[in-house]
């Protein structure tokens, strides 16, 4: 069984001897609802573990150095005598002789405060706060709120409904229970109740004995028993038929289950967190989930909100996602700021599960690269982009121009293709050479003029059309036309 002292409620001591005093703080604190425990003489270490506070009265002979020996104890003075003769800040005040309902509360919570802000407590809070901040990525206030809720009903052993959408990270949720729980050294054991037929459920949750059912040709151990000192995740809780409703109802209300074809009972010793994206009030209604098994489940719901009602943790999503891809694969996705505008516009009706699909594609599309929004795939372009044209040096084109006349490759077709006034320039071109020499730029700027030109009639002034027929980018071709002055036709 797993130790649940951490979250059993503190015992108030008292080490007094007179009997009348001892009966007087007995009656009132237990009827303030508190532990108490009367004692007359000094406590084990153990009790003392335990300990939400000390009432010092004549059971104690030297308060000073009993506070000094045990810091992380608070102590309470039954009597003035005590109260002056120590200044120790763990001995924080006097119960008065009237012992007054508002005197007691006012102790009390301060004792539960001192507690709290141990610097031990101090450190595990902020070691649970990293944790989550890692599962849980985002500083929404949904999120930061559910961080708190998590923290809250860790260390209880209540079960926990946790609802949203598919892909918002319910598992998410249960997994940070878990592991800020005291079972947390005990197995987290997960269970998809959409993905298992009903009719395989049963055996999937107890288990069974050898020849239960056919086919049953050993014993074999179901979820619960592997999730024995640990949690349980039945996730789509929702799409269990109903006849499991029933036997799950059991379990949960008596703590013991059997394999199928077995009769030994076998003690729960689980935590049960589910979840489910559907309405389970609604269900009820139209009586397919039971009631009773909805209010046993729903101890304590969690709900986790869509990402499109947190917009503002996108991008801290997407870096998060990005690391954990060149973390496991030693690729990077990077993202301008208007690409992570664009992104922070869309709906993202797959939630966080949708953010991590686009991450893999663009780790793909674009490894090591600078995504910007026009490198995105067209459902997730809600902003313009600036699509960049370069400019490259005359050199350059001259280059590419005389490789596409002047390329071995493919001669006879590209022959063919040519048109009898193309033809007819290549070749006056050709003959045309004087003994001289010629300038070779400005007759390719010449050939480069005639055949824009050309382009544009034959498209009728369509510039992107005359620009497939010179096989280049529409951009390009602009540029082009404003550097020799060519209007449309």
């Amino acid at each position: 069984m797993v130790n649940s002292s951490t979250t059993e409620a503190r015992v108030i001591y008292v080490l007094e001897s007179d009997s009348e005093r001892k009966k007087q703080l007995q009656t009132v604190l237990d009827f303030m609802g508190e532990l108490v425990e009367c004692h007359t003489q000094w406590l084990d270490d153990d009790q003392l573990d335990n300990a939400l506070c000390i009432i010092a009265g004549d059971g104690i002979d030297d308060l000073e150095a009993v506070a000094v020996e045990y810091p992380n104890v608070p102590f309470i003075c039954a009597s003035k005598q005590h109260l002056n003769a120590t200044r120790r800040v763990n001995v924080i005040g006097e119960i008065t002789e009237s012992l007054s309902y508002e005197n007691l509360s006012h102790i009390i919570r301060y004792c539960q405060a001192y507690h709290r802000h141990l610097p031990s407590q101090r450190k595990h809070q902020e070691q649970t706060a990293d944790l989550l901040e890692k599962r849980l990525v985002g500083q929404s206030h949904d999120i930061r709120e559910i961080r708190k809720l998590i923290r809250q009903v860790a260390g209880s052993e209540a079960n926990v409904l946790v609802l949203g959408e598919s892909g918002t990270g319910k598992e998410v949720v249960a997994r940070g229970i878990h592991e800020l729980s005291p079972r947390s050294k005990g197995p987290f054991v997960p269970v998809n109740c959409g993905a298992i037929p009903p009719d395989l459920l049963e055996s999937e949750l107890f288990g069974h004995e050898k020849g239960a059912f056919t086919g049953a040709i050993g014993v074999r151990k179901g979820r619960f028993e592997l999730a024995q000192g640990g949690t349980l995740f039945l996730d789509e809780i929702g799409d269990m038929p109903l006849p499991m409703q029933v036997k799950l109802l059991r379990v949960l209300q008596e703590r013991i289950f059997e394999r199928i074809g077995g009769s030994k009972s076998i003690t729960a010793d689980v935590r049960v967190v589910a979840a489910t994206h559907r309405e389970l009030e609604g269900m009820i209604a139209d009586g397919r989930f039971r009631e009773d098994l909805y209010y046993r489940l729903n101890v304590f719901p969690i709900e986790v909100p869509a990402l499109r009602e947190r917009s503002e943790d996108v991008p801290l999503l997407l870096r998060e996602i990005a690391q954990r891809f060149k973390a496991e694969r030693g690729i990077s996705v990077r993202l301008t700021d208007r690409a992570l505008q664009s992104l922070e516009a869309h709906a993202w009706p797959g939630n966080v599960r949708e953010l991590s699909n686009l991450i893999e594609r663009l780790s793909i599309t674009h490894p090591n690269q600078l995504v910007d929004v026009g490198d995105l795939p067209h459902k997730y372009r809600h902003v313009d982009s600036e699509e960049i044209t370069p400019e490259y040096p005359d050199e350059l084109e001259e280059r590419d121009a005389l490789n596409a006349i002047f390329s071995d490759d493919d001669d006879d077709e590209a022959e063919e293709e040519l048109s009898e006034s193309d033809a007819g320039v290549l070749e006056a071109s050709a003959a045309d050479i004087p003994e001289t020499g010629v300038n070779l730029k400005d007759m390719l700027a010449e050939i480069e003029v005639e055949m824009i030109k050309q382009a544009l009639e034959r498209a009728d002034g369509v510039v992107a059309k005359a620009a497939d027929l010179l096989s280049m980018r529409r951009t390009t071709l602009v540029e082009k036309m404003k550097k020799y002055d060519i209007n449309k036709v």
